[in-house]
């Protein structure tokens, strides 16, 4: 079993930053891949970024790419999103995932073993 829980959402203008943090409980965190996605209000679920369990293989959707970085430190059990060149077409509620094994198994929601509660962000234009 594994625990998410998502932090580090807010309000921002757009252009601001903001980083995301999810802790994971559980004592295989270490060998978890893990993703974030996204839900804006009136749309699907979307995935945006997932992590190797070793951190060192990553992959984003096209919509973020280039401004938003995936991270994860195994000590903290913890992974993190660092949102750049935010634009009010990113607001909604962000959710860690998790599952065992490879990252790209975290590219469609099928694919997620356990879910964090969300957090919010908000781009102002």
């Amino acid at each position: 079993q594994v625990n998410l829980v998502e932090s580090g959402g807010g309000l921002v203008q757009a252009g601001g930053s903001l980083r995301l943090s999810c802790v994971a409980s559980g004592r295989t965190f270490s060998t978890y891949a893990m993703g974030w996605f996204r839900q804006a209000p009136g749309k699907e679920r979307e995935f945006v970024t997932a992590i190797s369990w070793t951190g060192d293989m990553t992959f984003y959707s096209d919509s973020v790419k280039g401004r938003f970085t995936i991270s994860r430190d195994n000590v903290k059990s913890t992974v993190y999103l660092q949102m750049n060149s935010l634009k009010p077409e990113d607001t909604a509620v962000y959710y860690c995932a998790a599952r065992p094994g490879s990252p790209f198994l975290l590219a469609t929601m099928r694919g997620v073993d356990y879910w964090g509660q969300g957090t919010q962000v908000t781009v102002s234009s």
